[in-house]
């Protein structure tokens, strides 16, 4: 598929020790517009978080810290789709194995109930399965997160884009490739659906991808010296690494 904007790589800083394997974050343009986007390949130690022993992480710190006294660490972190007001996942939310949170099909208010929506799933891949095929097919998951609306469904725009909508929000969302890389992305400045799914589509090569969330969309990028902070997070996914840094 012909692109028709050019796109660019702009920074790529150089990764903290343990972290480089694991993952891969750039900026890139595209039609004008920024985005940081990053890599994770098969294989990696990909998890959702929600809660830790008794109240909710709700930031990457919080995690973090959690995770250090494991031995272990984030090389990357991003919100991993919407929740209610107390941190609650909105739709179907899996952690290591355990339901924790139902798959709700059917359409709604927002943009989590602009059907179809979907399903990223981390089992013995990473896969994007649309919510109801989800429903039918009952993948086994190790984690699970569902959002929506779906930005790409089969190398197809969702149906309800508009590429002169004038809903501009910082979006977030995931895509996987036919290679089975899930790819992660986040905008730097206000952006639409249809520019945020042509990104997944035209650029980063996923036929399929899911909107994470808009306003409160959040990065941790430590190989990009990026940490986003601000309100309380519900479900948080990222790659685990094992410690090799000294943390300040």
């Amino acid at each position: 598929m012909r692109i028709k904007a050019l796109v660019l790589a702009l920074f790529m800083a150089p990764a903290l020790p343990g972290l480089a394997q694991a993952v891969t974050c750039r900026d890139v343009i595209f039609d004008a517009q920024s985005y940081t986007v990053c890599d994770v390949a098969p294989g990696e130690d990909l998890r959702l978080f929600l809660r830790g022993d008794e109240l909710p992480y709700a930031s990457f710190a919080a995690v973090d810290v959690a995770l250090e006294a494991k031995g272990k660490q984030l090389a990357f972190a991003m919100n991993a789709g919407m929740f209610h007001p107390d941190l609650a996942p909105v739709g179907l939310y899996i952690e290591n194995g355990i339901e924790r949170a139902r798959l709700i099909t059917s359409d709604g208010p927002g943009n989590f109930g602009l059907l179809p929506n979907g399903v990223f799933c981390v089992g013995e891949g990473f896969a994007l399965i649309e919510s109801r095929s989800f429903a039918e097919a009952r993948p086994p998951c190790r984690y699970a997160s569902q959002s929506g609306p779906m930005l790409v469904i089969e190398g197809a725009l969702h149906p309800r884009f508009s590429p002169t909508s004038d809903s501009l929000h910082y979006r977030n969302g995931v895509g996987v490739t036919e290679e089975g890389h899930a790819i992660f992305a986040i905008s730097n400045e206000v952006v639409n659906f249809h520019s945020f799914a042509r990104l997944f589509r035209d650029v980063l090569a996923t036929p399929n991808a899911l909107f994470f969330d808009g306003s409160v969309s959040r990065l941790y990028a430590p190989m990009l010296e990026r940490h986003d902070a601000g309100f309380p997070m519900g479900p948080m996914i990222g790659v685990v690494t094992d410690l090799t840094t000294t943390k300040d």
